[in-house]
């Protein structure tokens, strides 16, 4: 029997993310071009920056980020390898209490100020709970990480954007979980003048029957759960003990395995 852990909900071969640090008021033409097609992604916010200039208001939080993911940047945005760890656990926990009050729902993932970190930071994010964190790093590939916690992106959207994109269309290796995984600052848009690049790209990704639309924290949980399959000595029976269905590629064949279900493959 073959089974290959390569399939996304609905049994989809391929997902997309986007990531968006900062908060900043030209969140509200990103969100709504990323609405207008469909795509997804998590927007990393200073709870520390809001309502002050250039960064959007605390009270348009909800709304404005509904159908995406608020996740924390730090309360203030420093560099986290300079100060010390309890200042890190204040900067994180705090980011991460003002956030929850306003969007209602637990959050658990994160990306670096600045890019950088260290073990001392990893180790604290792992108390705290936070299940991953974006880094600045980018690898051009469309694999999964072996660390959530410093999870590097695709790319930047100033790195070759659209023939990233056509090239993860066109992505065909088998056997493998394949995401796209943008990341960038809404402001650079304006600065550089070329929304017309992010339209583009969001264009040319939408609609697609093969790929999953997610949000960064969904994307991780998914994959922990798809990793929690507790299968028979024999490989031909699963048990699912998650809270969330996951699908699996049986002799090229899509099988879901719901919560809480034993799977006679």
């Amino acid at each position: 029997m073959n089974i290959k852990f390569d399939l996304f909900p609905q049994g989809k071969t391929k997902a997309l993310t986007m990531s968006y640090d900062d908060g900043q008021i030209f969140d509200r033409r990103l969100v709504g071009i990323f609405n207008k097609y469909g795509i997804r992604g998590t927007f990393h916010l200073n709870s520390g920056t809001l309502g002050k200039e250039p960064f959007i208001n605390a009270e348009e939080v909800a709304e404005l980020y509904k159908g995406h993911e608020v996740s924390v940047h730090t309360k203030t945005h420093p560099f986290l390898n300079c100060i010390p760890v309890e200042a890190v656990a204040e900067e994180v926990i705090e980011d991460r209490k003002n956030l929850e009050s306003l969007v209602g729902y637990p959050i658990r993932g994160m990306s670096y100020p600045y890019g950088v970190y260290n073990e001392d930071t990893i180790k604290t994010l792992e108390a705290l709970g936070i299940q991953y964190s974006r880094t600045v790093n980018a690898h051009h590939d469309f694999r999964i990480p072996d660390n959530f916690l410093t999870w590097p992106a695709t790319c930047h959207h100033s790195d070759n954007l659209i023939e990233t994109g056509k090239r993860f269309l066109n992505y065909q290796y088998n056997g493998k979980l394949k995401l796209m995984y943008v990341w960038g600052h809404s402001f650079e848009f304006d600065r550089a003048d070329n929304w017309d690049l992010i339209e583009d790209f969001c264009s040319m990704m939408s609609d697609k029957d093969e790929i999953w639309y997610a949000t960064n924290i969904e994307v991780v949980r998914y994959v922990k759960a798809l990793k929690a399959l507790e299968f028979s000595a024999k490989g031909d029976i699963v048990y699912n003990p998650t809270a969330m269905s996951v699908w699996i590629n049986v002799n090229g064949s899509a099988v879901e395995i719901k919560s809480g279900q034993i799977v006679k493959l």
